[in-house]
């Protein structure tokens, strides 16, 4: 009987610690916007994660927001602008629209080109692995800052530029404005605006060794030299924290406007009823039955970190994961 007494103290003791484990709070993303105009963030979970409270909301100047995620979640967020609802009730966006039709992203991913902040939490080793990504191409600035990480760089990264003005001409999205004007909203990257598999790393360019900066990536890594340029750019574009929470700041400079360089009639104000127009330019864890119990746990436990160290090398490989 004592021995039955202690197999079941055993076995619940570690039934109960998994949950515990597994729900742990990781850290808080506080998501606030400095720019002129109204941004909608999106947030998508990995595969695998639990979703956050919610997957997409509006941000006024000035405004901020939490949440919160629990341990081993992985994910992204990225900010959606020129977002109006239409008469049958249909939302959208002119950059970054996730597709739901509502402000929620509901599983929706952003639609390029748009800055991307990418995640996994609690990776190889304990590690946060975090990035601020333009290969899906850039809509707005963006700047990531850990705060109260206890080991990694902790660095703050992001981009600070507003290039949409200052896209190459075969790489801009015009958005026509009501008073007959235009406005650059958005700049695609190579592999978006011309498909190529040397641009998209793809195929035979399916790897490090023969998928190399074009003149296009180095047009953003020259302007965001912290942020990924292309899907092999880990070696400057890939930060490590422990402990942290994260501050994601839309515009972090607060005379940022939606177009750095408009064409004449353009206002600098996203107008709400314009209509987009895409100019081509030519183109991602005792007793034997205790002791079984214990080893299974602890493999369960150690296919969970293998699975998040997965994800971290995931992280720092591609970009359109999610």
């Amino acid at each position: 009987m004592v021995v039955l007494l202690s197999i079941s103290a055993i076995t619940n003791s570690v039934i109960v610690a998994l949950p515990l484990f597994s729900g742990a709070l990781a850290a808080t993303f506080t998501l606030t916007s400095n720019c002129e105009y109204t941004v909608w963030p999106g947030v998508l979970s990995g595969a695998g994660t639990a979703p956050l409270s919610s997957t997409g909301f509006a941000l006024h100047k000035g405004e901020s927001r939490n949440l919160k995620a629990l341990a081993a979640w992985s994910g992204r967020f990225w900010g959606r602008t020129l977002c109006a609802t239409d008469s049958s009730d249909k939302f959208s966006c002119a950059t970054g629209d996730c597709g739901s039709s509502r402000v929620e992203c509901s599983g929706g991913g952003a639609d390029p080109p748009a800055t991307l902040s990418d995640f996994t939490l609690d990776g190889s080793d304990g590690m946060d692995f975090y990035d601020v990504s333009l290969v899906d191409g850039f809509n707005l600035p963006m700047l990531v800052v850990p705060q109260g990480g206890s080991v990694g760089g902790c660095t703050s990264t992001g981009c600070l530029v507003d290039l949409n003005g200052l896209c190459p001409s075969g790489l801009k999205v015009v958005l026509s404005t009501s008073d007959g004007g235009s406005e650059y909203v958005a700049c695609k990257s190579a592999c978006e605006a011309f498909g190529s598999p040397q641009y998209c790393c793809s195929g035979a360019y399916g790897n490090p060794n023969t998928c190399k900066p074009s003149s296009y990536s180095q047009f953003f890594k020259n302007a965001c030299p912290r942020a990924y340029s292309y899907a092999f750019d880990d070696a400057t574009s890939t930060f490590t924290c422990a402990s942290a929470d994260y501050v994601i700041t839309f515009c972090p400079s607060t005379t940022s406007h939606k177009s750095s360089d408009p064409t004449p009639g353009a206002s600098k104000t996203p107008p709400s009823n314009s209509t987009m127009v895409i100019y081509k330019g030519g183109a991602p864890l005792v007793l034997r039955t205790a002791a079984m119990l214990l080893r299974i746990s602890l493999a369960g436990l150690a296919l969970c970190l293998c699975l998040s160290r997965g994800r971290a090398e995931a992280t720092q490989r591609s970009h359109r994961r999610f």
